[in-house]
């Protein structure tokens, strides 16, 4: 797996992953102390309202951001953004109002939604073998996972010699370092996108496959809003467990994800991609079911079953999240890409968008079992719509005819046109119409 770093583009790129996603855990951690700093006992709403902040500008931004992104070469965008992502965490430790904190939140995560995706649609670029692709995916989850638990000790290590003001600092030299590893490689340029009728959203709603996809993104937000949200009430409320019980528990979700993480590319050599993620959407089900007893009954055995099944939680979130970059790479061709891999930033954050507030209101008001419950049949439900939408016979390399599509499009003779039948990768499923 880790024979792919022999590539110099990519190790220079995971590099920067890795050093950019260590500044932002110092920044998380961080954010949480400057909201008890400047709300005190409110501190939990404002980080609410800012984590709800946080995704608007991921769900709003993506999209145009993808617009903006095709017309500017991939480095000096990627660079830039990194240095406004580093400007805006040095102004973070000067602010006194909360106004202030969400307005730096949202330009910071407006300007990772522009970021990321162009980032992601970057790697199948530098790495067009697929067997490479699919390992430098299981180290970016890898290095996801290893950040979420390594970070907060990180920070609670500087905490210790350092006022948390410093951790901001810590996140601004971990975008230019960020900066300064993208500068230090070429990038291939693809060719501009292809102008096409409608934008990365509507082209990702019309490939079957991704409407498949987005259907899982919809069991994972489902399941990790439950971890995410109610993990603090379950362990200290009704497992009556300490607050260092409550980073053990996510972390046991973080375990989840990592093992999987290790064992999934022999996992994809052998299963087809849908077979997987559909099955892990089931799995999802599965574990927030299998959890109403651990919190509506009572007994020690709860808190070893809930570390694992929130692992469990963990290992099928990797089992979608993991794969899901291939189905995006193999949808379109280079130029495509940042646009679609937009729409995917944009319409999984949605389901989260949607995931949060929903677990945090029915286990406030109905109690936690009826929020697993509920999600349960969301995870549910998203797994019966990815087995209807997403078709079994999904090969790479189909029959097809000229579509509907704008008169520059390179399979097309005209709209209307002549029908020619030709073999083409898959790449080109995106651009059909329904109906």
């Amino acid at each position: 797996m880790f024979g792919v770093l022999g590539n110099r583009t990519y190790r220079r790129l995971f590099t920067a992953q890795v050093i950019a996603l260590t500044g932002t855990g110092l920044a998380t951690v961080a954010l949480g102390l400057l909201a008890h700093r400047l709300a005190g006992p409110d501190a939990g709403a404002v980080l609410g309202t800012a984590l709800a902040i946080k995704m608007v500008a991921y769900v709003t931004v993506a999209p145009v951001a993808a617009v903006v992104a095709a017309r500017l070469p991939r480095r000096t965008l990627l660079v830039s953004l990194d240095l406004v992502r580093a400007g805006i965490a040095l102004a973070l430790p000067w602010v006194h109002e909360v106004w202030q904190v969400y307005l730096l939140v949202f330009l910071l995560q407006a300007a990772s939604a522009a970021f990321t995706p162009a980032f992601q649609a970057t790697i199948p670029d530098v790495l067009t073998d697929e067997r490479d692709y699919t390992r430098a995916l299981v180290l970016s989850r890898l290095a996801y996972d290893l950040e979420s638990l390594l970070s907060p000790l990180l920070a609670a290590t500087a905490l210790a010699v350092v006022s948390f003001d410093h951790l901001f600092l810590g996140t601004s030299l971990g975008f230019l370092a960020s900066a300064a590893f993208v500068v230090s490689v070429l990038l291939p340029s693809p060719r501009p996108a292809r102008r096409v009728r409608r934008g990365g959203v509507r082209v990702y709603l019309a490939t079957p496959r991704l409407r498949g996809l987005l259907a899982v993104h919809l069991a994972v937000a489902a399941a990790g809003s439950m971890v995410f949200v109610n993990t603090v009430t379950s362990v200290r409320d009704l497992l009556g467990r300490g607050a260092a019980d409550v980073a053990i528990a996510l972390g046991a979700n973080g375990c989840g994800s990592l093992v999987v993480a290790l064992v999934l590319p022999r996992v994809l050599e052998r299963h087809a991609d849908r077979t997987v993620m559909v099955r892990a959407a089931f799995l999802l089900t599965a574990a927030l079911v299998a959890a109403v007893p651990v919190l509506a009954l009572s007994g020690a055995w709860r808190w070893p079953a809930l570390l694992a099944l929130w692992a469990v939680v963990g290992a099928g979130s990797a089992l979608v999240l993991t794969p899901a970059a291939r189905l995006l790479r193999r949808s379109a061709d280079a130029g495509d890409r940042p646009a679609l891999f937009a729409a995917d930033f944009a319409l999984s954050h949605a389901c989260w968008l949607l995931c949060y507030p929903l677990a945090g209101w029915v286990g406030a008001t109905a109690g936690l079992a009826a929020a697993l419950l509920a999600l349960a049949v969301i995870t549910a439900g998203a797994g019966l719509a990815a087995i209807r939408l997403w078709p079994v016979h999904d090969p790479e390399v189909v029959e097809h005819d000229h579509h509907d599509l704008d008169p520059n499009h390179h399979h097309l003779v005209t709209a209307g046109g002549p029908r020619h039948a030709h073999p083409f990768r898959i790449d080109d499923v995106h651009v059909r119409w329904p109906g």
